[in-house]
């Protein structure tokens, strides 16, 4: 009888720190209560349950801090409160907060390490932690830069972490320290003036800064703190539950924090890149509405900033993101469903990549039209026209992302759109941007359904810019072509593989093609023959035309086949070039054949780079489909590389951890004999793994090497085409190459930073055009 009881005592303290967790968890939210009196009661239960759950109480209280930013000012009450009642606690919880901040500035953990900067410096307001030692640690903070031979992004960190918690706690310290504050600050604008900042032009979504400017992140926070100075601090948007509390906050004993010096810069430090902010609304979108803060007002920060902390917060669970973001406090005082999208876009379209998964906010946007459909969807469809408006000056890797977005929008809206009015685009140059998005948005819907659907929903004046009907065209298959060289074999072959014929009669059926390279007779057996390539691939292909599951088996059947007639280089291109006259109609196919053909390695990267880059595909070079190819080609090289380097790092890892093992029970005389014994295999395997990773890393350096030359050699031919020619350099052409050139450096640059010397010492040299060599030095700057 006595065990069941003593079962349940057990499980009691976890089940009383499961619902402290869920309390601190969830105050701040909906409910019938005023968030004082929920603050209030639950200080109390708190306070009664430190004497046995403290570190718990601690650590819960320090985890919020760190990833709950949105609630940073409820959090902060409730440790005011805390401490009010007990001091020792307060100062704990300090110590607690510095050490956290300390390990997350170790381990590059940047982004949380901002919000616990904030979360103690709005500790002030609470009376927990006292102003002048505040003022002390942002000028530790402000001194890093001063400092020599270190990145500038380093100095960029640590001046945003200063500047973005002014709004918060500027009012307190200047009132407590003014003289010291304003020293800080013109610190802070010389060096914001000394800044470099070459790489701009890479991270901006428009090239024009009408009608908003694109300003860089510090830039345009420094102009917002200097409007808020000018304000007398007067900030009109942060919830401050802390004003209830003054009597009790006021009285209570305030805490120093213990002296702070920024860990120094090491090699293996990774700090923030810069960002630009991304403008697309002000106060005239919405008339109606509430007027939406200006872009240097620092409301506008404090709700923009809010907005993408509820997204990092809840961005797996779509419909409690959405339902947080609507239900954001103040909501009525702004034009709330303007800034939501405007925060979502500016994810989206971030440089170089996105903070979550680009289809996250395609699935956040529909659950926002879901919870308000009288008024979400129609600043949707007024952001989609904006966005529209401005394709000309929208950088490439923008564009994509709009197109991908915007399909599979349509996709979950019967693909319900008013064509009409862009039909504009129809008098266009097919080659500018508007025509181009409407094309690649159309080619896409059709991935999310099928040709037929797309041709019905589209006006008929939209034809030119309808995708082709996505049919295999097979040459062999019209009896018009009997005289072509290679008919009759491709007849022979057609009836062998459809009577399931083995890889050793295909072979014998091949052999009789004439090589159109060789002028003597004498057959050398499965050297290059672009005849024999383009009989079986064309012939094969066709006969799998019906599925991708049909093309994947024929592969994987002729497998052997592929590999003996594309054995060397000039094999494997010709391999890709028959892919694309036989499915140029239907890019999708492309794409998942030279995928499959890479992970089959039937072709390798480098083949597959330089086909893009070749005469044959000049026609499609600025097409979606062809970088999304290369990208994913890019990819899976840097995949294969980690691959390979992790399983090096395991095998050493389990060779150290047989020595250790050695070590402990090494009292056994011949265990030198039984030693060497274990560790043989183990270090051959160590040796053939360091061959491979070194043999993976050249690969992938000359794939970068390759994409980087064809790009340097396209668009120099292209600068002394028109240079010689009198003509402008700026054509729509010139745009998407070199903004494609940005897109590669910038999507896999912790890849290319490994290879920057080689990459300067070789193919971005002083000599090469300055057009060109500007992406370089941007990229260059980036980490700067």
């Amino acid at each position: 009888a006595g065990q069941p009881h003593k079962r349940r005592r057990t499980s009691e303290p976890s089940e009383i720190e499961e619902r402290l967790e869920s309390l601190i968890c969830r105050v701040g939210e909906k409910s019938n209560s005023s968030l004082e009196s929920n603050l209030e009661g639950l200080a109390g239960v708190l306070e009664a349950d430190l004497p046995n759950y403290k570190s718990k109480i601690l650590r819960i209280l320090c985890t919020v801090a760190r990833l709950l930013p949105e609630k940073l000012t409820v959090y902060t009450t409730l440790v005011g409160l805390l401490n009010a009642r007990n001091y020792n606690f307060g100062g704990e919880f300090v110590e607690a907060m510095i050490r956290q901040l300390k390990e997350c500035l170790k381990v590059n953990m940047y982004n949380e390490a901002v919000h616990l900067v904030r979360f103690l410096s709005d500790l002030v307001n609470c009376h927990v932690i006292a102003a002048p030692s505040m003022v002390a640690m942002f000028e530790n903070f402000v001194s890093v830069t001063q400092e020599e031979d270190v990145p500038q992004v380093r100095c960029d960190w640590y001046m945003f972490a200063f500047l973005s918690s002014l709004p918060w706690v500027g009012k307190e310290l200047y009132e407590k320290k003014d003289a010291e504050m304003d020293r800080l600050l013109s610190q802070t604008e010389s060096y914001l003036k000394r800044r470099q900042k070459i790489h701009v032009p890479m991270l901006q979504v428009w090239t024009a800064d009408k009608p908003h400017p694109q300003e860089e992140y510090l830039d345009c926070l420094w102009s917002q703190i200097q409007k808020l100075k000018k304000d007398r601090w007067q900030e009109r948007h942060i919830l401050r539950p802390y004003l209830a509390f003054d009597s009790i906050l006021c009285e209570a004993l305030q805490h120093n924090l213990p002296p702070f010096t920024p860990p120094p810069h090491t090699e293996g430090s990774v700090y923030p890149m810069p960002r630009v902010i991304f403008r697309m609304f002000d106060y005239t979108d919405d008339p109606e509405g509430p007027v939406m803060p200006g872009s240097h007002s620092v409301e506008r920060f404090v709700i923009e900033e809010n907005l993408h902390c509820i997204i990092k917060s809840h961005w797996k669970e779509r419909k409690t993101c959405a339902a947080q973001l609507l239900s954001y406090p103040g909501n009525n005082k702004i034009p709330l469903n303007y800034h939501i999208v405007e925060v979502i876009f500016a994810e989206l379209f971030q440089l170089p990549s996105p903070p979550h998964i680009e289809v996250m906010y395609t699935t956040l946007l529909i659950e926002l039209c879901k919870l308000q459909p009288g008024s979400l969807p129609q600043v949707l469809a007024q952001a989609t026209e904006m966005l529209y408006m401005r394709l000309d000056t929208m950088n490439t890797t923008c564009v994509d992302r709009f197109i991908n977005w915007f399909s599979h929008h349509l996709s979950n809206f019967q693909f319900r759109w008013s064509w009409e009015d862009w039909s504009d685009c129809l008098t266009q140059d097919l080659e500018k941007p508007k025509p181009k998005f409407v094309r690649e948005v159309l080619e896409k819907c059709m991935r999310l359904s099928y040709h037929q659907r797309i041709i019905d929903i589209v006006p008929a004046s939209f034809s030119v810019l309808s995708p082709a009907n996505p049919v295999c065209i097979y040459k062999y298959g019209d009896e018009s072509n009997r005289s072509l060289p290679g008919y009759t074999v491709a007849l022979c072959l057609t009836i062998a593989i459809k009577n399931k014929a083995s890889n050793d009669e295909i072979f014998s059926i091949l052999k009789d093609v004439p090589n159109p390279n060789q002028d003597d007779d004498d057959d050398e057996g499965f050297t290059f023959n672009p005849l024999k390539i383009e009989v079986f691939v064309q012939t094969l292909l066709h006969l799998a035309a019906k599925s991708f599951s049909h093309s994947f088996s024929a592969l994987a059947k002729f497998h052997e086949v592929f590999k003996t007639l594309a054995e060397s280089d000039e094999g494997k291109l010709h391999v890709l070039r028959v892919v694309y006259e036989v499915w140029k109609n239907h890019p999708q196919m492309i794409a998942v054949l030279v995928d499959k053909m890479i992970r089959t390695q039937i072709v390798d990267c480098a083949a597959v780079a330089n086909w893009i880059f070749s005469s044959e595909l000049a026609h499609d070079f600025t097409r979606f489909y062809i970088w999304e190819i290369l990208h994913s080609t890019i990819r899976k090289m840097n995949k294969h590389v980690l691959k390979i380097h992790k399983e090096l790092e395991e095998t050493k890892a389990r060779l150290a951890r047989q020595h250790k093992r050695r070590d402990s029970d090494d009292d056994d005389d011949d265990d030198d004999r039984s030693s060497d014994r274990e560790d043989g295999p183990l270090e051959e395997q160590i040796e053939r793994l360091q061959e491979k990773v070194e043999s993976a890393q050249s690969e992938q350096k000359n794939l970068f090497l390759v994409i980087f030359q064809r790009f340097i050699m396209l668009l120099t031919e292209h600068l002394v085409r028109c240079e010689t020619g009198g003509i402008d350099v700026f054509t729509p052409w010139y745009k998407s190459c070199i903004e494609r050139l940005q897109q590669i450096f910038l999507q896999h640059h912790q890849i290319i930073q490994q290879y920057m010397v080689t990459l300067e010492n070789l193919l971005f040299t002083a000599e090469l055009d300055h057009h060109i060599l500007a992406v370089f030095q941007q990229f260059c700057a980036l980490q700067a």
